[in-house]
């Protein structure tokens, strides 16, 4: 089967390097178009362009055999298995040591023992006074306490 599967690779390669030439050979409908605009029409502008030599004819049958080797590799390099198992991440092989990926997993929480007392966040310090920040326009002081009320003389 290794061998079949070489040939068709070959015959691929071979293919598609013809074609490249065949194409490269021929000249395109193109070339054609100025004749039909200037000098006298050789041939009509979008008409038929009569029957196909033999580089066209050639053409089209090492491109049947370059798709037809195409499709015999994708037949041979497909795994049924897998096709049907899964996918390639599954045939994937985990990478360890330091080029390894960290896992965004955490290790399970210790249980935890009821009888235990909570923990509890400890309270904001609240500061007695306003902090006076740098740059900032004091503010106003505070008025004195009035004075107590007593009895103004006569």
């Amino acid at each position: 089967m290794n061998t079949f599967y070489n040939l068709v690779v070959v015959v691929q390669v071979l293919s598609a390097l013809i074609i490249i030439g065949l194409v490269l050979l021929q000249h395109g409908k193109g070339a054609d178009m100025g004749a039909a605009f200037g000098s006298g029409a050789s041939g009509s502008l979008f008409g038929a362009s009569g029957s196909s030599n033999f580089m066209s004819k050639s053409t089209g049958v090492f491109a049947a055999i370059f798709f037809s080797a195409t499709l015999a590799l994708a037949y041979f390099s497909s795994d049924r298995e897998v096709a049907v198992g899964g996918g390639v991440m599954e045939r994937a092989t985990p990478v360890t040591g330091p080029a390894a990926i960290p896992s965004t997993t955490t290790a399970p929480a210790a249980p935890v023992d009821p009888s235990l007392p909570t923990a509890t966040a400890p309270e904001a310090a609240v500061p007695a006074a306003p902090v006076a920040t740098p740059g900032a326009v004091p503010a106003a002081p505070a008025p004195a306490p009035a004075a107590p009320a007593t009895e103004v003389p006569k």
